[in-house]
């Protein structure tokens, strides 16, 4: 293949990715191979909350450097075709990590430079991006969220209550800017902060005593005061109310930016050496589920001895494509290597190896009579052979009403 063709090839698989993104629920790792003589790309699909941090990286096994390209889409609409371009990793870059501005779905593309290839690690993380404002406690300890009325219904909590001891230190979410660290009636003694990364104006009351000034600069996990109970929350246990507000929104709700979430996948128990090559399934119905940690199945069961090329791996489930070009996750343990086959056939006519399990796929050999070749699988009217040769491919099984046919032994 030239070039000029590979080039060609290299931008529509960079296109064609995004159409066929896995869905994944993060946290989530997946090891995958790419042929370096074939351009391809991966692409994931993945929800993601306003005040979380994606965190994607991905990892090359072995020496040999490759830049990968990793490139964020905010999708909006149901053809790639809508879908904005938000962010790309630094050339020399494998990770990327991004915090949105809208809760919706988001994709990431993966795609090693032309004529590089090998087996990669994908992981996908996603984190509160604010760091938890009371020492030692977590959300669990939330007593009142956002939204909750106030004043007989005259009016709505804009932010949520964290209860702990009185004394108990307040901790800057992020780097940030004190505006104003005073008292008023309401709030008691307050803190206001302001991240400029994030532009986000962080409110903390009901402190029992101030550690910061105004105009100070403060580091994530800086202690700025301690939990008490002033102004209007005199008569309820000390607790700090924390809240998020945005320029030209207002109010939202802090629960997503603070609340801690599990950034660490399951690991992968399966063997990888089986990348990007043949497996069959080992027994009768085996079942095609939809993504790696669900239990759903849109696909017929498959039945045993059915080929599979494995994609990728992914906890104790292999992704595969079917011969029919059907993609989906299969248990493990329910499928072997092809190789070696297990039974092999021997021609007693020429029969042509094709490239695909259809009457329109061109021929790519032929086993010409007495020619001997290993069963790998089966699906529908063709066997996936490997002949003496080495060429794998695709053989059609003789019919009985075939004059000649071939015979297995």
């Amino acid at each position: 293949m030239g070039e000029r063709a590979l080039v060609k090839d290299w931008a529509a698989a960079s296109r064609t990715c995004l159409e066929e993104a896995v869905s994944v629920s993060p946290p989530f790792q997946e090891a995958f191979y790419v042929d370096p003589k074939i351009p391809c790309a991966q692409a994931y699909r993945f929800d993601i909350k306003r005040g979380q941090r994606a965190e994607i990286s991905v990892e090359r096994e072995g020496r040999e450097s490759a830049r990968i390209f990793l490139d964020l889409f905010r999708v909006e609409g149901d053809s790639p075709e809508f879908w904005v371009h938000v962010a790309s990793a630094p050339e020399s870059e494998t990770y990327l990590e991004f915090e949105p501005r809208l809760s919706i779905p988001y994709a990431i593309r993966l795609q090693p430079e032309l004529l590089r290839g090998g087996r990669f690690t994908v992981t996908i993380r996603i984190v509160p991006s604010l760091g938890f404002p009371v020492a030692g406690a977590d959300s669990r300890d939330i007593g009142s969220g956002f939204g909750a009325p106030r004043d007989g219904g005259r009016r709505k909590h804009h932010g949520v209550d964290i209860f702990a001891r009185r004394h108990t230190p307040i901790l800057a979410p992020s780097d940030a800017l004190v505006r104003r660290a005073g008292e008023q009636p309401l709030g008691g003694r307050t803190v206001w902060l302001w991240d400029q990364k994030r532009n986000l104006h962080l409110y903390f009351a009901h402190l029992q005593e101030h550690k910061v000034s105004t105009n100070q600069t403060v580091s994530q996990g800086e202690k700025i005061g301690t939990v008490g109970n002033t102004g209007n929350a005199r008569t309820t246990p000390p607790h700090l109310h924390f809240g998020v507000y945005i320029r030209g929104t207002g109010a939202v709700d802090p629960v997503d930016f603070i609340t801690e979430t599990n950034d660490s996948p399951s690991p992968i128990t399966l063997g990888l050496d089986v990348l990007g090559t043949w497996v069959r399934t080992r027994n009768r119905r085996v079942i095609l589920y939809t993504t790696a940690s669900g239990r759903t199945s849109s696909h017929p069961p498959l039945e045993v001895n059915s080929p599979l090329l494995v994609a990728a791996a992914s906890q104790d489930r292999y992704r595969v494509v079917l011969p029919n070009g059907a993609t989906g996750y299969v248990d493990g343990g329910r499928v072997e290597s092809a190789l070696p086959g297990f039974q092999q056939v021997i021609a007693e006519q020429s029969s042509p190896i094709k490239e695909a399990p259809s009457l329109d796929s061109l021929a790519k050999d032929w086993l010409e009579p007495g020619g001997e070749a290993d069963i790998l699988g089966m699906f529908q009217d063709y066997w996936l052979v490997r002949t003496e040769k080495g060429l794998t491919g695709w053989m059609p099984i003789p019919q009985p009403a075939d004059s000649g046919g071939t015979s297995a032994s």
